[in-house]
């Protein structure tokens, strides 16, 4: 192998078996070492090609155990050859099963087209409720995880007479929260899975509890974010009675039909949708911020009189942006970046800020050099690498350059 990256890796050729090259998935080892940024990029995006082939393999087979011996002797061959536990082979089983009755989704999985991740949210969902499996197929082939994660959520409510209502319910009724010791190193592990809404309320408290904490934090000892985000969350169990984190407000979203005056197309900041019923609920028991953003509802433009974006800038950018810019995790995880540098003269207004996770403001804007570049054609920010190499690094000096979102 040489060093331009010119490797082999992915399906072999030759004849196809129902949809898999019969050859199957072939990786050949490389010095990475020897790879420059843009070809270790191209690698990682090869290798995930093939983990889809492999991907599929293992679900052709498991779905073959479970429809000879049944489901529970496919669970016990997975825990036992995989060396998986029982919970994860059920739901690998489980997503076997199903993947064997979207024919598309499989296709696309079998070819590398469709993302491991993306074929098992197309699974879950079709056993949810009916679903448009190819038009989810050829959306997963273009989409980050995230945002195919809202554009599967939209999908099932779409396709739901009843505004999605029912699937909300199935997701309450299947909440869970466990809490237990890991034997590797004596640490306690709290999982807890809620529903959308649910998980929205308790992500808009932990992430105002971890602005707080980041405030008062000394800038020479900073925390990691997931050590922040460890104390927030036991801050607030351990400490329920303290006063409520400044900008926990749960952010819904509405249209209006002018024709039969009523509201449609109810969703959360980051898109995911919501029965419109929901609406009502949430505010009975939530502090529910209005998605108007007029002169007269506020000053989106604070100049330099602040460096930190106010609660109802941070609620605008979570609806205009949707989540980070870079990689579309949730709103509530992120923090606002100025593009043109506060410590440049760069204020603290709309135009001027993007939304971005930590990750991606410290190691790709800050120390990779990537700018904010508005994409005008699909209204949104993205991130743009900086010219050269992809491994060129910068400091964190770049400001962006070009057009900007229209004045809110």
């Amino acid at each position: 192998m040489n060093s331009d990256g010119d490797d082999r890796l992915g399906a072999a050729n030759g004849s196809t078996v129902g949809g898999l090259a019969s050859g199957g998935v072939r990786v050949d080892a490389v010095n990475v070492a020897g790879l420059c940024g843009q070809a270790l990029q191209a690698r990682l995006g090869e290798i995930a090609r093939a983990e889809s082939g492999l991907a599929a393999m293992k679900a052709d087979t498991l779905g073959e155990i479970a429809r000879r011996n049944g489901d529970g002797a496919a669970t016990h061959a997975a825990t036992d050859a995989m060396a998986i536990s029982g919970r994860k082979a059920r739901s690998e089983v489980r997503d076997a099963v199903r993947l064997g009755e979207l024919d598309a989704t499989r296709q696309g999985l079998c070819a590398g087209s469709v993302p491991v991740g993306h074929a098992q949210l197309i699974a879950r969902a079709a056993g949810d409720a009916p679903i448009d499996e190819e038009y989810l197929a050829g959306r997963a082939q273009h989409e980050g995880y995230d945002e195919f994660r809202r554009t599967i959520a939209r999908h099932v409510a779409d396709v739901n007479a009843d505004d999605g209502a029912s699937v909300l319910e199935r997701q309450r009724k299947a909440r869970s929260a466990t809490i237990w010791t890991r034997s590797s190193d004596g640490m306690t592990v709290l999982n807890v899975c809620v529903d959308p809404v649910t998980g929205a309320r308790l992500g808009a408290v932990i992430a105002a509890a971890e602005r707080r904490l980041f405030r008062n934090e000394d800038t020479a000892e900073r925390r990691t974010p997931a050590q922040r985000m460890a104390d927030a969350v036991t801050q607030l169990i351990c400490d329920p009675d303290a006063k409520r984190p400044a900008g926990a407000s749960l952010i819904v979203v509405a249209d209006y039909d002018m024709v039969n005056h009523q509201l449609t197309n109810g969703r959360l900041a980051d898109g995911t949708s919501i029965p419109i019923g929901e609406i009502a609920r949430v505010a009975v028991d939530a502090e529910v911020l209005p998605a108007i953003f007029e002169a007269a509802t506020g000053d989106l433009r604070m100049g330099r009189s602040r460096r930190t974006a106010t609660d109802l800038q941070r609620a605008a950018l979570a609806l205009r942006d949707k989540g980070c810019v870079g990689c579309g995790i949730a709103p509530g995880r992120c923090q606002h970046h100025h593009i043109d540098h506060w410590q440049h003269g760069g204020p603290t207004g709309y135009q001027n800020l993007v939304t971005v996770c930590a990750d991606c403001h410290n190691d790709k804007i800050h120390q990779q050099g990537f700018t904010a570049q508005w994409d005008t054609a699909n209204s949104h920010y993205r991130l743009q690498p900086p010219h050269g190499p992809a491994d060129q690094t910068t400091n964190s000096t770049t400001t962006q350059t070009g057009p900007r979102p229209p004045p809110t």
